[in-house]
C-alpha cells in the first residue's frame, strides 16, 4: 500500500501526449469571445467529442478556477491539462491557451501604432464582435444545461445575473454568497455541485478515478512555490538590471503583476483600474486607446486580460529608452504577458491537489455547486454587457451620451452589427458550423462590406 500513492503521482499520460497537444492547439485557435465563448470551446471538445473528462468533473474544476484571481478559463485549460497529463500537459494546455492571441494581439498592436484605425481593419472587427455574441450565448445554454439541474440552481444563477447587472454587487461578493447559499442547502438536500446523470450524458473514455492527482504535501507546496517565483523574478530582474528600476519596462512588469493578483471576477472587473493607471498616471496611452485596445482583444483568440499587452506595447514604444521604439514595444508585450500569466499557472498547480483531494467532500461541493449556478449568471451578465456595446453605433451613442451605454437609447443600435448576429446565429446555431469556421466567415463578410464602403465613398 505505502507504493500506491506515488505509482498514481506518476500516472500522467491518460491520453496520448502529441495528441493532448494537438487537441489543446485546436482548442487556442477557437478561442474567441471571451471566458464564456472559451469555456464552451473546451466544454464542447473535452467533454462532448473527445470526451476525455466527464462534465461533472469538468464544472467541478471550472469552480474552483472561478474562485481564483485570473482568467477562469486559462486556468481551466491549466487545470484540465494537469488532470490529464499531469505538469507538463497543464504547462502545454495554458501556454497555448495564450499563444495565439499574444501573437495576433502582438501584430494587430504593432498594425495600430504604424497604421492606425483604418476602415478595413475596423470592418472585420465590427462583423466579428457581433458574432462573438452568438458564441456566449451557446455558452450559457451549454453550461446552464449541465450546471442547473435544480431550482436552487437555477435561483442562484438569476440571482447572481440580476445582482451583476441591475444591483452592481461586487463579484467576489457574488461568489462568496452563491458559496454559502450552496453550503446552507446542503443540509436539506444533496450538494448542489452533484450533476446527476441524465439519457443524454455519455461517460467520459477516461476514468474519473484514473486521472491525475499528487499527495498536496508541504514539500510539494514548497517546490510548487519557489519554481513559480524563480519563474517570475529571473526576467524582471534582468528587466532591471538591463534598463533600470525607472524604465517603462520596471514599471510594467511590477504593475502588471499586481494586476494578475487582483483580477477577480475576470478581465472586466479590473479593466477600469487599469485604463485609469495607464492613462491618467503612467501616460501610456490616449483615454480614446483603450477602447481600441479592448475591441482588439475581444476580436483576437485568447483571455481578454490580453489587453494589457497592447497597454505595454503603446507605453514602451513611445517610451523606448535605450532600445528602438519596435524592439521596445515587443519586449513590452512578451514581458507584461509572462508576469501576468506565471500566477494562473502557480495558482492551479497549487491548489488543484487539494481541491481534487477533497473532491469527495460534502461541504466543499456544496459550496463548488452554489459557485458553478453563479458561473451561468456571471456568463449571461458578460453576455448582455457585450451586447450593448456590442450593437450599439458607437457615432450615435456618443451623440446621445453615456446613459446610453447602460440603458441603450433604440436610436443607438446598428442594424449592419444586427445583420452580422443573425448571419453567425444561422451559421453556429442552425447549420452547425464550428467557432472558427463561422467566426471566419463572419469576418470575410465584414470584409466584404468594408471594401464596399471604400468604393461607394
Amino acid at each position: 500500500m505505502a507504493d500506491a500513492q506515488p505509482a498514481a503521482d506518476r500516472r500522467t499520460d491518460l491520453v496520448p501526449f502529441a495528441e493532448a497537444v494537438r487537441a489543446w492547439f485546436s482548442i487556442s485557435l477557437q478561442t474567441f469571445g471571451g471566458p464564456a465563448g472559451q469555456i464552451a470551446v473546451m466544454e464542447r471538445e473535452l467533454v462532448e467529442r473527445r470526451r476525455w473528462i466527464g462534465h461533472e468533473r469538468f464544472l467541478h474544476a471550472l469552480s474552483f478556477c472561478t474562485l481564483l484571481p485570473g482568467p477562469e478559463a486559462q486556468q481551466l485549460a491549466v487545470y484540465v491539462g494537469w488532470l490529464l497529463n499531469g505538469v507538463r500537459g497543464g504547462l502545454v494546455a495554458g501556454t497555448l491557451f495564450v499563444l495565439p492571441g499574444l501573437v495576433a494581439l502582438l501584430g494587430l498592436s504593432a498594425v495600430y501604432v504604424a497604421w492606425g484605425e483604418t476602415a478595413v481593419v475596423s470592418g472585420v472587427f465590427a462583423a466579428v464582435a457581433p458574432a462573438v455574441l452568438v458564441v456566449v450565448a451557446q455558452a450559457v445554454l451549454r453550461v446552464g444545461r449541465k450546471a442547473l439541474t435544480t431550482r436552487l440552481s437555477v435561483g442562484i444563477a438569476v440571482t447572481a445575473f440580476l445582482a451583476l447587472g441591475l444591483v452592481h454587487v461586487p463579484f467576489p461578493l457574488v461568489v462568496l454568497a452563491a458559496g454559502l447559499v450552496g453550503l446552507v442547502a446542503a443540509r436539506g438536500q444533496p450538494p448542489t455541485a452533484a450533476v446527476p446523470s441524465r439519457p443524454g450524458d455519455v461517460a467520459p473514455v477516461v476514468r474519473d478515478d484514473t486521472l491525475h492527482h499528487v499527495r498536496p504535501t508541504r514539500g510539494y507546496v514548497a517546490r510548487v512555490l519557489g519554481v513559480g517565483l524563480l519563474a517570475w523574478a529571473l526576467p524582471m530582474t534582468a528587466v532591471v538590471l538591463l534598463t533600470g528600476r525607472g524604465s517603462v519596462f520596471t514599471q510594467q512588469g511590477l504593475f502588471f503583476t499586481g494586476t494578475a493578483l487582483v483580477t477577480f471576477g475576470g478581465a472586466y472587473a479590473v479593466l477600469a483600474f487599469v485604463a485609469q493607471r495607464a492613462v491618467e498616471v503612467y501616460g501610456w496611452l490616449a483615454p480614446g486607446e483603450m477602447a481600441r485596445g479592448l475591441a482588439l482583444a475581444e476580436s483576437t483568440p485568447g483571455p481578454l486580460i490580453m489587453v494589457v499587452q497592447f497597454v505595454a506595447f503603446l507605453g514602451a514604444y513611445r517610451d523606448p529608452g535605450a532600445l528602438s521604439p519596435w524592439a521596445a514595444g515587443v519586449l513590452a508585450s512578451l514581458l507584461t504577458t509572462w508576469v501576468v500569466f506565471v500566477p494562473s499557472f502557480v495558482l492551479v498547480f497549487l491548489g488543484a491537489p487539494f481541491i481534487e483531494r477533497l473532491r469527495g467532500n460534502r461541504t466543499l461541493a456544496a459550496a463548488l455547486g452554489g459557485v458553478t449556478a453563479a458561473v451561468v449568471g456571471v456568463i449571461a451578465h458578460l453576455g448582455v454587457y457585450l451586447a450593448v456595446h456590442t450593437l450599439a453605433d458607437r457615432t450615435v451613442v456618443a451623440a446621445l451620451g453615456p446613459v446610453s451605454v447602460e440603458l441603450p437609447d433604440p436610436r443607438a443600435l446598428d442594424p449592419v452589427a444586427f445583420g452580422h448576429l443573425a448571419l453567425a446565429a444561422v451559421l453556429l446555431l442552425w447549420r452547425g458550423w464550428s467557432v472558427l469556421r463561422t467566426l471566419a466567415a463572419c469576418a470575410g463578410v465584414g470584409l466584404v462590406v468594408a471594401l464596399a464602403r471604400l468604393a461607394l465613398a
